[in-house]
């Protein structure tokens, strides 16, 4: 197969972005012309031999990340300059050979979760343009996932790098804090600060950020190879890794079908080799709070605050009216709120420790619900607030985290997340991959179908309900006399009729123990549906059937149980 080149790539990147018409998206563009130049000398530099991992893909950056040749307004106009040079994430993605089109549009000065506080227009979902995309990075993600780009760039203080990818059903990176420097990043909370990655697969994502890894002789608080080093040997796996899920109290609030869909995602990780176990995160939660109820939020003030209190007067224009709340409001913390706050979160990452011990990482819901952007009017701050429940305490306890897909509930993404202590990139990954792994349909008519006696079976393999059918007019079904009771389906050359039945998904390793514990005279083999397709599912023998009831004529299991 011929890969596209960098040149192809970003020709058909612009004509994607503008077949799109999504505006808010971005707040600059750059000349296409330049990026096909600068595509063209890639696609040389590669034709000679030159090894670039990036090669023959585009992105987009964050506009709170400097990109040289393109102004830097972290959403707020008044606040725009043009950099001398590329923020180090940038120039290292460029040097790996990735065209960068344009800067994203995000929440001004990445404070927020929602994607909406920008006077340059509320980015919509990729989903469903009537909701939120999440934020701040809402431009980065919505431009990945909407396929213009391969990847994106974007920050993460309090879960911006996360909150969106879930949003819009792709991949969010955030490794330990100061792993990838923060030069040339427009600070939010100095201190807590991570440039992220946005990508639809995991494997660029992941290769992406380890690009961009390590000390520039500038950012003082990037972390050196040997710190990583010395922590990282902790990150190797064991052969059957041990995960913790919040408590099921932990989890009320979620939107209507998450937590279903969560612990689907948990057994999914179960039937993959993995021990779930349910742990008390109440410590993790408190110290969400603390990042905008406590006196973090003077770093915030510290970062942009003189800017907004000398343009005061353009607060609900060219500054969101939420954000100048949040960042006027930390000017009044004190030294010694701070101080308290600070030695109230070293208690609380103790005794998370404790919680987590003998877990090799967690898994939650990346985020709690997926408000549409009338709800978010009616509520920016709360509804903001709710964003940050499982993402906020990363940062504050130095915790690497990632946010993968998991799913779709009501025909929206479900994303779910995995955090792990500092320098445990490595671990994340391998989790996340688990739980990635590639998926398998299999179809069930009878004691495997919701609410009968061996649906368990399914769900112990991380199986999830995937839709109701009905096969094609070529089956026969028999009531089998076995404990349970259940049917053998068996395809028939004539007087055939369609059978209901359900699709469920399963990992593949959670299809391979189910398959394997089949009892005779069980088998799976293809079953063609009544759309034409096929699909993997149960059949029986013929000659088991023999001597039982044929009940082909009620049409399916269920319609014939009762009886």
């Amino acid at each position: 197969m011929t890969l596209p080149t960098s040149v192809d790539r970003v020709t058909a990147a612009y004509a994607r972005l503008r077949a799109l018409d999504r505006p808010e998206i971005w707040i600059s563009i750059r000349d296409e012309q330049d990026a096909l130049a600068e595509a063209a000398t890639i696609d040389a530099r590669v034709a000679a031999g030159e090894s670039l991992p990036l090669a023959g893909t585009v992105a987009g950056v964050k506009d709170n990340i400097d990109v040289l040749g393109l102004d830097t307004t972290a959403a707020a106009p008044s606040f725009r300059y043009r950099p001398g040079r590329d923020a180090t994430a940038v120039r290292r993605l460029r040097d790996a050979g990735s065209v960068v089109i344009g800067k994203t549009n995000l929440d001004q000065f990445a404070t927020g979760l929602v994607g909406a506080r920008s006077p340059f227009g509320a980015v919509r979902n990729a989903w469903d343009p009537s909701r939120i995309s999440g934020g701040s990075s809402s431009g980065s993600a919505v431009a990945v996932a909407l396929g213009i780009v391969d990847v994106a760039l974007g920050t993460d203080t309090a879960g911006s790098g996360r909150v969106p990818a879930a949003l819009n059903g792709i991949v969010g990176v955030k490794l330990t804090r100061g792993r990838i420097p923060t030069t040339g990043v427009v600070p939010a909370c100095r201190s807590l600060d991570c440039v992220t990655v946005f990508a639809r697969e995991l494997g660029l994502a992941r290769n992406t950020a380890e690009l961009l890894t390590g000390p520039d002789g500038i950012d003082p608080l990037a972390r050196t190879p040997d710190e990583a080093a010395q922590h990282a040997a902790g990150s190797v796996l064991p052969s059957r890794p041990r995960i913790g899920i919040p408590t099921a109290d932990q989890l009320e609030g979620l939107a209507p079908g998450w937590a279903e869909a969560f612990r689907r995602a948990a057994a999914r990780l179960g039937a993959a080799g993995v021990d779930v176990v349910e742990v008390d995160i109440t410590a993790l939660l408190k110290a969400a709070v603390l990042l905008y109820d406590g006196a973090f939020v003077a770093e915030r003030y510290a970062a942009v605050g003189a800017h907004i209190d000398e343009h005061r007067d353009l607060i609900g224009s060219d500054l969101d009216p939420s954000v100048a709340a949040i960042v006027l409001g930390g000017a009044a913390k004190t030294a010694v709120e701070l101080l308290h706050d600070r030695e109230e979160l070293d208690r609380l990452g103790s005794v998370a420790r404790t919680a987590l011990a003998g877990c090799d990482a967690l898994l939650t819901p990346t985020t709690t619900w997926h408000p549409t952007l009338e709800q978010l009017a009616a509520d920016p701050i709360g509804g903001n607030s709710r964003m940050g429940r499982y993402t906020n305490f990363a940062n504050l306890l130095d915790m690497t985290s990632t946010s993968i897909p998991a799913g779709t509930v009501d025909g929206l993404p479900f994303g779910v997340m995995i955090t792990a202590p500092a320098f445990h990139d490595l671990a994340v990954h391998h989790i996340a991959e688990r739980l990635l792994q590639p998926a398998i349909d299999i179809l069930v008519v009878g004691a495997h179908l919701t609410d009968q006696p061996l649906n368990q079976q399914l769900v112990s393999a991380g199986g999830t309900f995937s839709r109701s059918i009905r096969t094609s007019a070529d089956y026969a079904l028999f009531a089998l006399d076995t404990t349970p009771p259940k049917p053998g389906l068996v395809r028939v050359v004539t007087g055939g009729t369609a059978i209901a039945g359900e699709v469920w998904t399963l990992p593949a390793a959670g299809f391979g123990t189910f398959v394997a514990a089949l009892p005779s005279p069980m088998a799976i083999g293809k079953v063609m549906l009544e759309d034409g397709s096929a699909v993997s599912g149960f059949l029986c023998e013929s000659v088991a059937t023999i001597g039982t009831q044929d009940i082909s004529g009620y049409g399916g299991w269920l319609a014939w149980l009762p009886l």
